[in-house]
């Protein structure tokens, strides 16, 4: 009996740091994952523990709370694999799978394979409450565990055996899906699962023999209950600096927006002053014509000064949009199906790659559009009439915390002293002659809005790089949800 409680107080360490977890990361997906699987390796230890109360409860009970709390490691798997679908399935990785081995491996991690390993795991449940699971329990005597129940199992006991077995695959599957994700965070987090879970799993089976007792699971609960809680934690702190630093970026530019839309309103109200006093001045009709000229010249700057606040306040104004998260990939394919009668007029080539899937953003679908059509207008028109090879180069890359774009055209290029200034408004790219310089200055204040960045990183008279970077969705919502 002594030995049955102190396997039930084990068990009860998972069930502790799910409470701890549920308190502090709610309302995640990963978290609901987490504080689940837990409930249910605490009730496997009941399920272990309730066979050492031979002297305490009569056969019958103990063979019914046995098959009672043996939900516990029979749907164990579909939380394995809800936890491994969700971070499949949201972070980005790699389109491309030539291995046969890894084609097969993701056709398990897929919702339909979630739903059907859940079925699998409730039949499974169900033929332990019948003679052909469990017919019974046999009283056992070890040296060092003394006399407990060991359960005498039916015909059809080999389907439990093999279901534990899909769970170790599944495990030792993981690590080498995970290693195509992108972002480090979660591929670490999803290979320090896998091992955590295969240390509490691979001791649970030899429970399944007599000679070895009842108590190795307990082991794995430890190792795993302590190291698992480790990376969880790893992972929502990582997260969590992530997100804070996505924030104060964000009140950095919302500090500029209101001190430049503050420093706008003062300098059309000091200009209205001017406009004011030039317009009495003009009225006494005293002065020669000199006067009369300057008068005109500060009465012209003046209109100038007023035009250019009002475009200013125009352009700080189209910042009140909303966000949601959508693909990226969708978005850009839908900005070159904009602008291809203007690539087939001018004969330029585009050419867009990405391997990567998913790969969902937290955006403004207009805007983002609009910032990729900017740019392919931009480069379009950067193309000198007789350049041999007009083309533009779109390619997606991924990095721990962003996806990056690569914006490549074959236009006349960019002075290395205008890379920065290229990105102020009213300041014209190349040579244009025409426009306002808004082009540009636009996709800047755009990319900063979504937190994230564009710069030239090359540029000659061959053709000009843009590398535009935005925080992976994850990464965004996965740290500002985890509070």
């Amino acid at each position: 009996m002594i030995i049955g409680i102190l396997i039930c107080v084990i068990g009860l360490l998972p069930l502790f740091l799910a409470l701890s977890i549920s308190k502090v990361y709610n309302d995640t997906k990963l978290s609901t994952g987490m504080v689940i699987y837990m409930i249910l390796i605490t009730i496997w230890q009941l399920d272990i523990g309730v066979l050492y109360f031979k002297n305490v409860l009569s056969e019958d009970t103990v063979l019914f709370l046995f098959k009672l709390f043996r939900i516990g490691p029979t749907f164990g798997l579909p939380i394995v694999l809800y936890v491994a679908y969700w971070i499949i399935k949201d972070q980005p990785s790699e389109v491309k799978r030539e291995r046969w081995l890894t084609n097969v491996s993701y056709a398990f991690f897929t919702k339909k394979a979630l739903i059907g390993f859940t079925l699998w795991s409730a039949i499974v449940y169900v033929i332990n409450w019948t003679d052909l699971g469990i017919k019974g329990l046999t009283v056992t005597h070890e040296r060092f565990t003394g006399v407990y129940y060991f359960p005498d199992y039916g015909p059809l006991f080999w389907l439990y055996f093999l279901h534990m077995a899909i769970v170790v695959l599944f495990l030792v599957v993981l690590p080498v899906l995970s290693m195509r994700i992108r972002n480090s965070y979660f591929k670490n987090f999803l290979m320090g699962f896998s091992l955590n879970a295969l240390l509490l799993v691979i001791p649970g089976i030899l429970n399944f023999f007599p000679l070895t007792g009842v108590l190795t699971s307990s082991i794995g609960v430890i190792l795993f209950s302590v190291a698992n809680m480790h990376i969880f934690v790893k992972l929502n702190v990582e997260l969590k600096v992530h997100s804070f630093e996505l924030m104060q970026k964000q009140k950095k530019l919302d500090y500029t927006g209101h001190l430049t839309g503050s420093l706008i309103h003062e300098v059309k109200n000091t200009n209205s002053i001017i406009k004011g006093f030039s317009s009495l001045m003009d009225r006494k009709g005293s002065f020669d014509e000199g006067d009369k000229r300057k008068l005109n010249m500060i009465r012209n700057a003046s209109d100038h000064l007023e035009e250019l606040t009002d475009n200013y306040s125009a352009y700080m104004k189209s910042s009140a949009v909303t966000y949601k998260t959508d693909d990226l990939v969708r978005i850009i394919q839908e900005s070159i199906e904009f602008t291809v009668g203007m690539l087939e007029e001018n004969k330029v080539e585009l050419e867009f790659t990405n391997i990567y899937s998913p790969l969902n953003v937290y955006l403004n679908k207009t805007n983002l559009k609009q910032v990729f059509i900017n740019l392919i207008k931009n480069s379009v028109e950067a193309m000198p009439e007789n350049r041999t090879e007009k083309k533009i180069t779109i390619s997606t890359e991924i990095d721990d915390r962003n996806i990056i774009i690569h914006f490549i055209d074959t236009g006349e290029g960019i002075l290395p002293e205008n890379w920065v200034s290229v990105f102020d408004p009213f300041v014209s790219e190349g040579n244009k002659k025409q426009g306002m310089g808004l082009g540009l200055a636009f996709v800047k204040k755009m990319m900063i809005e979504h937190l994230g960045d564009i710069n030239i990183v090359g540029s000659s008279l061959n053709g000009t790089h843009f590398k535009l970077e935005l925080p992976q969705e994850g990464m965004l919502n996965g740290g500002s949800n985890i509070s």
